[in-house]
């Protein structure tokens, strides 16, 4: 097994230097999915607080671009893309969040940070229905580029 990066040889938390990697294209997706019962998807077009689809999408979106701010040692990365698709299906919504860049480093993160901020968007605009709402599986589906090559779940 490899030494995590984020470690120094002191064992202390550190930023990982990329200065000297190339600049190349990278991509991540992501998961999450809101558990919910039949009663509260119904509701989802009667929401007091609005349309959580709508809000959580912008919400996810917006995540992607402070994932830096929210994740103590990740990158400050310049997103070309970063998206939220959401799914109604029976028991809930899925969410599949899309990052894009071309830098030094991966946007895994910034894909997980808008699923799961998408996903707690959700949640948020949904409660007073039901308080038994889950948030689950929140999970990184595929990411290409980078040294470590392409990962597809």
């Amino acid at each position: 097994m490899s030494k995590l990066s984020h470690f120094d040889d002191s064992g202390e938390a550190r930023m990982v230097d990329v200065g000297a990697k190339g600049a190349t294209r990278r991509t991540a997706r992501a998961h999450a999915f809101v558990r919910m019962s039949p009663n509260v998807l119904s509701a989802l077009p009667s929401n007091p607080k609005g349309d959580p689809l709508a809000v959580a999408r912008i919400a996810g979106i917006q995540a992607a671009k402070r994932t830096a701010d929210l994740i103590p040692l990740c990158h400050s990365l310049p997103l070309s893309h970063a998206d939220v698709a959401l799914m109604v299906e029976a028991d809930g919504i899925r969410v599949i969040a899309s990052a894009a860049t071309t830098a030094q480093t991966g946007v895994e993160m910034e894909a997980l940070t808008a699923a799961s901020v998408a996903a707690l968007t959700i949640y948020d605009m949904t409660k007073a229905l039901d308080k038994r709402i889950e948030i689950q599986d929140v999970y990184l589906l595929e990411k290409t580029g980078g040294k470590s090559g392409d990962f597809r779940r």
